[in-house]
């Protein structure tokens, strides 16, 4: 199940992965949510942030080749 998670986190752009984190970051600092709940979305939230950094890495290396045209 937890590849399936992935394959959803994968499929999103910069700007919603971005989003998303900001609501968990939201809800966890807000206490809306159960400490069982917080740690969920904490990994979720790692995952957006790993996959925000695979996204930038990737622009980083576009505009680097770019530069050197």
């Amino acid at each position: 199940m937890a590849e399936k998670k992935d394959n959803n986190i994968n499929d999103l752009s910069f700007e919603q992965a971005i989003k998303k984190l900001t609501d968990i970051v939201g809800k966890i600092e807000d206490g809306q949510i159960s400490l069982e709940q917080s740690l969920t979305q904490y990994e979720q939230g790692m995952e957006l942030i790993k996959h925000c950094r695979g996204i930038l890495q990737k622009a980083e290396k576009k505009i680097e080749e770019i530069s050197q045209k």
